[in-house]
């Protein structure tokens, strides 16, 4: 697996990581073979959805050869229905409010029925969405960050990078971050490689690390 490649042993259990990158650039992959290899050692993994649908995370999985079995729950968040009713919509600062409190609220109750070890939040771009501003944001994810180490959970959140890519603020919370890029050059083949951009209290491999995506997963060079 490419984490135990370059961050030297592996994630560190307990701890918070991002990874980011451009839609297409393996993150999903990277994300259901960390919850695998939990599953595989015995490991309860909750992968918690709010831009693609359960049967697409499962069709993806699939493609790989994976089948996301009892250990792996699949939650996917959607707007509470109030939202849609015409007195919830006066404002927009509002309704945004309720619905990112309707939306911790609904990962928190999920999270405390499964009880998993290992978690992935996919992806932070609709929760910067809701919170409509860097400090409402940046309180969202430390306050989910506490919650996550009180139950010494692994957590990797996924960022798509579509919506603020100057926002660094997960950058300084988050224990490790790993970078996914796709190049497309005038010619040859597409070429995707990755950077850890910090991993804090452990050496890693710096640099950029060429990678692939294949059936079965990730492949490091």
């Amino acid at each position: 697996m490419l984490f135990r490649s370059v961050l030297n042993g592996g994630l560190k259990k307990g701890n918070l990581f991002l990874v980011e990158g451009t839609p297409g650039t393996g993150k999903t992959t990277v994300a259901i073979r960390f919850l695998m290899a939990g599953a595989e050692l015995g490991e309860t993994g909750l992968y918690i959805t709010l831009s693609e649908t359960v049967s697409e995370l499962r069709e993806g999985a699939a493609s790989h050869g994976w089948h996301l079995d009892e250990h792996i729950e699949v939650f996917e968040v959607t707007p509470p229905e109030s939202l849609l009713e015409p007195d919830q919509q006066q404002s927009l600062l509002y309704s945004s409010d309720l619905e990112l409190g309707e939306t911790t609220n609904a990962i928190l109750a999920e999270f405390l029925r499964v009880n998993p070890k290992r978690v992935v939040i996919d992806s932070l771009s609709e929760i910067r969405l809701l919170a409509q501003g860097s400090l409402r944001y940046r309180r969202q994810i430390l306050a989910l960050k506490h919650f996550f180490s009180r139950h010494d959970a692994t957590v990797l959140m996924l960022d798509d990078r579509t919506s603020d890519i100057e926002d660094k603020t997960v950058h300084s919370i988050a224990h490790g971050v790993v970078k996914l890029e796709e190049l497309a050059p005038n010619y040859g083949a597409e070429r995707r490689r990755l950077k850890i951009s910090k991993y804090r209290g452990q050496p890693f491999r710096g640099g950029y690390h060429d990678f692939t995506i294949k059936t079965g997963g990730v492949a490091v060079f």
